[in-house]
């Protein structure tokens, strides 16, 4: 069972390591880039990265890690050990709820409504604005969420 939660929590660590890693280079820089440009390419540009990511090794990634994240809970209220368990619910949790559900809840909706929008009318324009700042703001929120999923889980191996 030791080296199960072993693996899980490695697994768990890089899996939210990397997925705060992709949504970092959203919050950092590519989503200010997006917002540079005229309305209807960063339209177009975050329309075609929303096609290509369900079908991009990142669902092979994000997905699994939040199943993953669910086994390492488990594995924590089965064995308790104090402290470790506490810390793999806490970055159970963490992913699970504001980076996972989160996307479904807030990020995946503005992105179903964004491709319902074309050209560079005034509901286009005033649709990305509001887009790329509330967008912006869920992924930060994701960003952050992952991450310290990922410390969770380093920390909770180092005292495992």
């Amino acid at each position: 069972m030791q080296i199960i939660l072993i693996i899980s929590l490695v697994a768990a660590a890089i899996g939210s390591g990397l997925v705060a890693g992709i949504f970092f280079a959203f919050s950092a820089f590519i989503m200010a880039a997006f917002s540079r440009i005229p309305a209807e390419q960063g339209i177009a540009a975050m329309n075609s990265i929303n096609v290509t990511i369900v079908r991009s090794p990142f669902m092979g990634l994000f997905v699994p890690t939040a199943i993953l994240c669910l086994v390492v809970a488990a594995l924590a209220l089965i064995n308790w050990r104090g402290g470790a368990s506490a810390l793999m619910l806490a970055g159970a949790a963490l992913y699970v709820f504001a980076s996972f559900v989160s996307t479904i809840i807030f990020n995946v909706p503005m992105n179903d409504a964004l491709a319902k929008v074309g050209g560079n009318g005034t509901e286009a324009v005033q649709l990305w604005t509001t887009y790329v700042r509330d967008w912006t703001w869920w992924n930060h929120v994701r960003t952050i969420a992952s991450l310290l999923a990922s410390v969770a889980f380093v920390r909770a191996l180092m005292i495992v």
